[in-house]
């Protein structure tokens, strides 16, 4: 019912798209201190406000992670009543895989020496019968190695069972993964508000989020807290204005976490696949430098590469595609130099060679490296692909095992119910719709563009911020990959929490979008209004008036409130009633009467009530308060049998007329063509 409004601005000279991105200061959640990023002290902001505003930061960041801990831990607790069943008990709750997996612990465990038992995992003949295998080659356990390693050494076996110590491990890791989610949507939105947000939309969402509890030793649950450190990373690392030591410090950080990542799951190769690609697309849309490329790229092989000697030579990792399309990808980009130069037409003709030729090569180095390692372990899985998308016929028992498993099968759409359940599919469908076409149009302006970029991060590379853009490509690829295969979906939803939150508490993302669309706040008439009585009325004047225009009085002036919109208080919606008469039709000495009973100083009258079309009749506050009062309404309509006609004159309307019975009651003190305000007069009638 307040007059606020928004109405187009005058159009000056625009700045290069998203400059805002890098300009903006207040965050539009929180006031002036919110918009500090984690690393700005690592910038030279020392000041006390900096410091203890982000020790705050990182204090919230902390508190989610270990709240999030506790609850699964909490949940497991309950749903087994695991500190009170037999030891026996416990090892059959690792169902399926996960049992294998735990096996090794305590294999390890058992051993009479840390040397000992790497001799019994290298030379294994107990897991396959007739077999002797190397498990640590052959499968990702070495977070099982690494955990017996540490129980033997540290002084905690008289008082931690070694089962407690693997879990309550995996329960931690969570921890670790709802701070990474924090950190990033913090360093996208500038607000560490938006990392809380991120943090409560997590664990509200467990059961899409995370299947921890139930399911603890599995590879995702190592791995996935890693994946989100290293987006971390990525991101902090693709930030403007970073120092040479901080660009290496972040390149060893994403090196460590990718590392990890690909230690700890089977599934590595596959999921920077996807990462990958989103690098390459960046690349394509001149939103990353070539060092930025290069070095991304560099940190993918070299961490697999690591992976590939510590897991004794694997050769599925050689093997993968992951690693032939990087090598195709970074030897087509050094051939064509001339890539990125000529016009929209051209650059989008030259794109589509340059990724036809970098799909074409990688196939074929695939192709060449299978044949001569000799490699047929991961068939299975472009089988599974090609069933699953109707590529061709097949009757491949190991692809139709895969795909009859519902974890594989496509998301269910009931996944998105919950998630809008908790309020986080809406913001994220909005945030996703606004990027996705700041993400296009800035792709077409540097595709558009005549000049070879030359990678100095200046010009057309501010054009969309590269940090956000790689944020936006994740989301977006793990969330084509979620919908195709149900058990990547935990990848997507975390992510997703991060990006829901940077929506709604970014303000550079509003800022831009409303600038793009000439929107501009302008309000005139309150402005005036609200200067008005900051400067011309008591600091302890009590104002009567409409619900949502008190608020706003109250917050820009500190002005004392007859009534206001917090509506759960009985006594507060009878005198918000009795408050509104100077909306119907009433004699000004009842008015008077009224406000002076509840200690009104001034009353602001507004136009857009007291005329208001924007409701049905019968709905209007005005129609309303007649009804109360038993009088018939305005316009042309039905009316109730029992309404009469009123003995006064709409209240707001009389009192323009500056009449005596009203001026005697009422001085008018302020007016505009929005609202009008009355001194109360204090004599007697």
């Amino acid at each position: 019912m307040t007059a606020l409004r928004q109405r187009k601005g005058s159009k000056g000279k625009e700045p290069p798209l998203g400059a805002e991105f890098h300009s903006q200061q207040p965050n539009c959640c929180t006031d002036h201190h919110h918009h500090l990023h984690p690393e700005k002290i690592l910038h030279g902001d020392w000041s006390w406000g900096a410091i203890i505003w982000t020790s705050v930061g990182w204090s919230v960041s902390v508190g989610l992670g270990l709240l999030c801990c506790i609850y699964v831990a909490t949940l497991h607790e309950n749903d087994l009543w695991f500190s009170n069943i037999k030891e026996v008990e416990r090892e059959i709750s690792f169902r399926t895989e996960c049992g294998l997996y735990y096996s090794y612990y305590k294999q390890m465990l058992q051993a009479p020496s840390v040397q000992e038992g790497l001799s019994d995992l290298i030379h294994d003949n107990l897991t396959e019968s007739r077999r002797t295998i190397n498990l640590l080659q052959r499968m990702n356990i070495y977070q099982e190695v690494f955990l017996s390693v540490l129980y033997r050494l540290l002084p905690i076996q008289s008082y931690l069972e070694p089962v407690y110590f693997y879990i309550y491990t995996v329960f931690s890791l969570q921890a670790v993964y709802v701070i990474a989610l924090y950190l990033t949507a913090w360093l996208l939105s500038g607000s560490w508000l938006a990392g809380a947000l991120t943090g409560v939309w997590y664990i509200l969402n467990r059961v899409d989020t995370t299947r921890v509890e139930f399911t603890i030793s599995l590879r995702e649950n190592w791995s996935l807290p890693f994946l989100a450190l290293q987006v971390t990373a990525i991101t902090c690392y693709l930030r403007p204005h970073l120092t040479a030591l901080q660009q290496k410090v972040l390149v060893w950080l994403m090196y460590v976490t990718t590392f990890c990542f690909c230690l700890t799951w089977q599934f590595n190769q596959f999921i920077l696949l996807v990462q990958a690609l989103i690098i390459y697309t960046l690349d394509c849309v001149d939103l990353l430098t070539t060092t930025q490329v290069t070095t991304l790229y560099l940190v993918q092989v070299s961490s697999l590469l690591s992976v590939w000697l510590l897991q004794f030579c694997n050769s599925m990792i050689l093997g993968s595609l992951v690693l032939s399309f990087i090598v195709a990808a970074l030897f087509i980009r050094h051939c064509q130099s001339g890539l990125k130069t000529g016009g929209l037409l051209v650059r989008l003709g030259k794109l589509l060679l340059h990724t036809t030729m970098v799909l074409l090569l990688s196939f074929t180095i695939n192709y060449l490296a299978k044949k001569a390692l000799q490699l047929r372990s991961d068939e299975h899985i472009f089988k599974f692909i090609k069933l699953k998308f109707a590529l061709g016929p097949t009757r491949d028992f190991d692809a139709s095992l895969y795909l009859c498993e519902e974890a594989f099968g496509f998301l269910p759409l009931d996944t998105l119910e919950r998630l809008a359940g908790t309020l986080l599919l809406y913001p994220y469908i909005l945030t996703l719709l606004l990027l996705s076409g700041m993400f296009a149009v800035a792709a077409l302006h540097n595709l558009s563009s005549a000049e070879e970029k030359k990678g100095s991060g200046e010009g057309e590379m501010e054009a969309f911020r590269p940090d956000v853009a790689y944020n936006l490509l994740h989301t977006l690829f793990y969330g084509l990959l979620a919908f195709s295969t149900m058990r990547m979906k935990y990848i997507w939803t975390g992510h997703m929490c991060a990006v829901a939150a940077y929506g709604a508490c970014g303000t550079e993302l509003w800022s831009l979008v409303f600038h793009y669309l000439s929107l501009e706040f302008y309000d005139p008439d309150t402005v005036e209004l609200m200067t008005w009585i900051s400067t011309k009325t008591p600091k302890r004047a009590v104002f009567a008036g409409s619900m949502q225009l008190l608020a706003g009085i109250k917050l820009c002036t500190g002005r004392v409130l007859t009534n206001h919109p917090h509506y759960e208080d009985k006594d507060l919606r009878e005198r918000t009633r009795q408050v509104y008469q100077v909306y119907a039709r009433r004699s000004p000495e009842e008015v008077h009467d009224i406000l002076r009973a509840v200690g009104a100083d001034y009353v602001v009258l507004e136009n857009s009530i007291c005329y208001e079309r924007r409701h049905r009749r019968g709905c209007r506050l005005r129609d309303l308060l007649d009804l109360a009062n038993g009088h018939i309404m305005d316009g042309p309509g039905e009316n109730d049998p029992d309404l009469v006609p009123a003995s006064h004159p709409r209240f707001c309307e009389a009192i323009n007329s500056d009449a005596p019975s009203y001026s005697a009651l009422f001085t008018r003190t302020f007016q505009n063509k929005t609202f009008h305000v009355y001194r109360m007069n204090r004599n007697n009638y």
